[in-house]
């Protein structure tokens, strides 16, 4: 008997399927879940790409058989763009529940950030050729998910290190969970000072977020190490530490909440502030990128998505924004809803461009800065329909905004990487359209639950970022905010992100954070740094990434888990 002949392919392959699509769903939402739970938990969010680039061989290849690099790279687009709600809704709209602001409308604002979510991408689209194809601008992390899809072996191996480390770390944290057991004080131990603070969180998603970032991360350590095993001692030796009723406290939780917290805040508004004044040179470079494309006409590039379905996606984006703005709230009149509306609208055009060149030459964004800025100016003009309404209208209306700038950046990340493997763009465009609904239903879901389990900006549940923008909130309306300390926390802030970008917003949430998690980070990050020097950067990319970020999948999930499984047994109360 003949040996059966190798089949032969003869057409295109696979690329916009829809196994990449539903794929790219089913990893997206798992991806959301995970990076939007460690982003409240740590204030800062990473890169869903490369995780989705691995799951995605994981499932494409080794449960479905099916060997399109291409095909990969949509699903890797879909699953990215589902992820690209995380950031923008998680490092704003928990602002809302922090400032007891409650009263708004869920489904209004999910709407609102989907619209976002669409002028984010229309708008970015056109600028595809002149940033990727002529400028040659490098996005670091669209290198780095390129080189794992042309590795389909390598790509397999990390998969299976990915999903065994989640098992593991989500069996570390169920057990920590039903014990309760979460912090270890080995500083009690160790026979440490109250006032240093040497509980240790039991995470493992913290060393994997920690590992990750690696060498970025050290001033984040840092940040914590010098508010209580610098500042704090330097207090208690000079007698200055601050007295209630007489008696001088050593509370490290008091030490934080009333001195390292407020500070830390001022220096993640002043570091993200100053990271827009150090982007002033690629705001240039990033407008004449746009004249440029205007003038060439690479927008009508047949590559591209027909410009004519860009505008249709634009207007039918901008009215919608239009209406969340309008109906945001009762006194909102429609002059004022309009008004909010297109300059968010035009905002997004214009902080879209502006990360896009940042990441792409950097590998960094002011996703932060360029959200404060866009709340202040929506708070001022949202001014006089009353307090509890020009927070809920800017912060609806910002929300939106924060999603179109992520997703702008996620889409040009995605298309650096299709552009290495020999994607066809439109395919990867009409992915990250279909992919970008989603994102802010599960992430809205997602805050409601957290927020009922836990309570959104608890220790339990710090979310920095929103801290922040609340004590912002505060500070313009004229709320009872410590404003010296906000003060020199931003001074100190836009020093250090003017030595180095993004160091203050860093360096900031060290000082924001409980230090128990500080800790843990940094065992993450001297881990990474010793693995580095005896192992390689080949180890950390091959073995390091997957379980790192294998161990932060596993936890949120469990995480999550709980927290449904506890607003359950509340309800059959």
């Amino acid at each position: 008997m003949s040996k059966t002949a190798p089949i032969l392919r003869t057409g295109p392959y696979p690329e916009l399927s829809i196994h990449a699509v539903l794929v790219g769903y089913l990893l997206g939402a798992v991806i959301a879940v995970s990076i939007g739970y460690a982003a409240l938990k740590l204030g800062f969010s990473i890169e869903g790409s490369e995780l989705a680039a691995i799951l995605g061989f994981g499932i494409l290849r080794g449960v479905l058989r099916r060997n399109s690099i291409i095909e990969n790279n949509v699903a890797q687009t879909v699953a990215s763009a589902v992820n690209g709600a995380s950031s923008g809704m998680m490092f704003s709209v928990p602002a809302l529940f922090i400032l007891g602001e409650t009263n708004f409308d869920p489904i209004l604002l999910v709407f609102g950030c989907i619209a976002g979510a669409f002028l984010g991408i229309a708008f970015i689209i056109p600028l595809r050729k002149q940033m990727i194809d002529y400028e040659r601008l490098t996005y670091p992390g669209g290198v780095a998910v390129a080189t794992i899809l042309k590795s389909p072996g390598a790509g397999m191996r990390k998969a299976f290190l990915l999903i065994s480390a989640a098992v593991v770390a989500g069996l570390v944290h169920a057990i920590s969970l039903s014990v309760g057991i979460e912090n270890l004080n080995l500083g009690k131990f160790l026979g440490l000072p109250e006032y240093m603070n040497g509980i240790w969180y039991v995470s493992l998603l913290t060393v994997g977020v920690g590992f990750i970032a690696g060498k970025g991360g050290i001033a984040f350590i840092i940040g914590g190490f010098v508010c209580y095993w610098f500042l704090a001692p330097l207090l208690a030796g000079t007698d200055l530490m601050p007295v209630v009723d007489g008696t001088a406290v050593t509370d490290p939780e008091h030490l934080r909440k009333q001195l390292f917290r407020p500070v830390g805040i001022g220096m993640i508004i002043g570091g993200a502030v100053m990271g827009i004044v150090l982007a002033l040179p690629l705001i240039v470079s990033a407008v004449r990128s746009m004249q440029d494309a205007a003038k060439s006409g690479t927008a009508l590039s047949k590559d591209e998505m027909p410009i004519k379905l860009l505008y249709i996606a634009i207007i039918g984006a901008a009215v919608l924004l239009v209406f969340m703005a309008i109906t945001s709230t009762e006194k909102m009149g429609i002059g004022r809803g309009i008004t909010m509306a297109l300059v968010g609208t035009l905002w997004i055009w214009i902080a879209g461009v502006i990360l896009s060149e940042c990441i792409g030459r950097t590998n960094w964004s002011p996703l932060s800065g360029m959200t404060l800025i866009a709340i202040t100016i929506l708070i001022f003009i949202a001014s006089g329909l009353g307090r509890s309404e020009s927070i809920i209208a800017a912060v609806m209306v910002g929300a939106a905004a924060c999603v179109a700038m992520s997703q702008a950046t996620d889409l040009m990340l995605d298309l650096k990487t299709g552009y290495l493997v020999g994607a066809t763009p439109k395919m990867q465009q009409a992915g990250q359209f279909l992919g970008a609904w989603l994102g802010p239903i599960l992430i809205m879901v997602l805050i409601f639950i957290l927020h009922k389990a836990y309570g959104l900006g608890s220790d339990q549940l710090p979310a920095p970022q929103g801290q922040a923008l609340a004590s912002m909130v505060n500070g313009i309306l004229g709320g009872d905010v410590p404003v010296e300390k906000y003060l020199a926390g931003a001074g100190l802030g836009a020093l250090l992100s003017l030595s180095s970008g993004g160091l203050g917003i860093t360096a900031g949430l060290g000082f924001y954070l409980p230090f128990n998690i500080v800790l843990t980070y940094s065992l993450g990050t001297v881990l990474r740094l010793v693995v580095n020097r005896y192992y390689g950067e080949t180890w950390v990319e091959t073995k390091g990434i997957p379980i790192a970020a294998g161990l932060i999948v596993g936890e949120a999930l469990v995480g999550v888990g709980y927290a449904v499984i506890k607003i359950m047994s509340g309800l059959g109360d």
